[in-house]
């Protein structure tokens, strides 16, 4: 007797190539509307499926996961944070959670490199010139930005994307330093060159260019708060592809305004899509909408580690990319 295949609710679209795949494996139910489901939709969902396929844009708490059914066994997240699942709540009602790590490595950290360019060269203040029809013409003291070349680059957590980012950022002869949980092995901080600070205040005064990318965790919520951002250098820089909860944006926003930090260049935020009205419009300040990993190639890749998580659960094995609490 052929075996019932498994029910799995999409909660947004994703790459055709993904869905497509996922509909010859599973019985699967796909998002043709691509908006956030509401609450009342995602209770249903866990109601129905075996399976949840969620993204970031989905807040999967503890009071909704007391709601899922008894049919509810993985849920396979789309993308490598699951700061927006309640991970321990899930195993207690013993439900698993995957997710997708390492994929979006190279892509992030392309998009930390743009913005430390589009910050210290200017580039968002001179697409604005040209786009509103301002510009006069070449002179020798217009948007004069800063050279990367030579500079400190302080990476607030050396994982997969901290090590693409200073991999990236040495080849613009930038000096990398690193701040970690645990100092890396030698033979990593010789291959970048990579100075450790035990102390990340010691760090943050005496950078250039910091770029965060460490998760958001209870322990990094606002690491970088007031009295920590206060401690940067007046014409320092900081960049944000990680998580924008690690960063008190009030802060921040502050000492942009007063001048003691010389620009930003951000792609998340610390309330979701809700960005400080105050960032917008700053002439130091370049704005993204935490659009680090999307580029076709990753997304699809992500889509791939989703349909193998479930395809070895679907098989009666642990799914290779299974998140415990312990790891958060």
């Amino acid at each position: 007797m052929p075996k019932q295949r498994l029910s799995v609710v999409v909660t947004r679209r994703l790459p055709e190539a993904v869905e497509t795949r996922l509909s010859e494996l599973f019985d699967v139910r796909l998002r043709h509307d691509d908006t956030p489901m509401s609450r009342e939709q995602l209770a249903d969902a866990m109601k129905e499926a075996d399976v949840l396929v969620p993204t970031l844009s989905d807040k999967i708490d503890a009071s909704l996961i007391a709601q899922s059914g008894e049919r509810l066994k993985l849920i396979a997240n789309y993308g490598a944070g699951v700061d927006h699942i309640d991970v321990a709540s899930a195993r207690q009602r013993g439900v698993l959670v995957s997710n997708t790590p390492g994929v979006s490595a190279d892509d992030t950290a392309d998009m930390a490199l743009a913005l430390i360019l589009g910050v210290t060269r200017r580039v968002g203040e001179g697409v604005q010139r040209m786009q509103s029809g301002e510009w006069d013409g070449w002179a020798p003291t217009a948007l004069l930005g800063g050279r990367v070349s030579g500079k400190r680059l302080g990476i607030l957590g050396m994982g997969r994307v901290g090590t693409a980012v200073a991999r990236r950022a040495q080849a613009c002869g930038m000096q990398i330093h690193y701040h970690n949980r645990r100092r890396l092995r030698p033979e990593i901080e010789e291959q970048y060159e990579a100075t450790y600070w035990e102390s990340l205040d010691q760090m943050l005064a005496r950078m250039d260019v910091v770029s965060v990318n460490c998760p958001h965790t209870p322990s990094t919520f606002h690491l970088l708060n007031a009295r920590r951002l206060k401690l940067m250098k007046p014409g320092s820089v900081m960049i944000n592809t990680s998580r924008g909860e690690v960063i008190d944006e009030n802060a921040m926003v502050r000492l942009l305004k007063s001048g003691e930090i010389a620009g930003a260049g951000l792609d998340v935020y610390e309330h979701g899509h809700e960005v400080h009205p105050d960032l917008r419009g700053h002439p130091n300040v370049v704005l993204m909408p935490h659009m680090g990993s999307a580029t076709v190639e990753g997304r699809i890749e992500m889509g791939e580690k989703v349909l193998i998580n479930i395809k070895t659960f679907d098989d009666g094995h642990r799914p290779p990319d299974l998140v415990v609490p312990a790891m958060l």
